[in-house]
């Protein structure tokens, strides 16, 4: 799946701890030109980054994985942190997201979207 739909973001805000989100994607691009159709949709979002106050925290080309079941190894992994779930629903739910989340289904072979919360050992 790579799409969010209604009922996932009903279940994150439902679980929501309060605070900040930092949502952990793993990519796995399509060969043809999906790097590329994921870059315009990542410019695409352009006005909603300051919009719902989202930053990319990190971003880096994925590498050969060391431990992982066969198949793991993804192309992309960008961490990006929204003040809360709230926000993060609220893009997604936005008719401006809506209107260029084709690019990302278009890039996208495989992904991974998970919500994390700061954390102790």
């Amino acid at each position: 799946m790579i799409e969010i739909d209604d009922r996932a973001l009903d279940t994150l805000l439902a679980d929501d701890p309060g605070g900040p989100v930092v949502m952990l994607n793993l990519l796995r691009f399509r060969p043809d030109g999906g790097r590329e159709s994921y870059r315009r949709y990542a410019e695409a979002l352009g006005p909603l980054n300051a919009r719902y106050r989202l930053e990319v925290e990190y971003l880096g080309d994925g590498g050969r994985a060391l431990v992982a079941e066969e198949g793991q190894a993804w192309d992309m992994v960008v961490l990006v942190r929204y003040p809360d779930r709230r926000a993060f629903a609220g893009m997604i739910r936005d008719p401006e997201y809506q209107a260029v989340t084709h690019l990302r289904t278009e890039a996208l072979v495989e992904s991974v979207l998970q919500p994390t919360t700061p954390g102790v050992l």
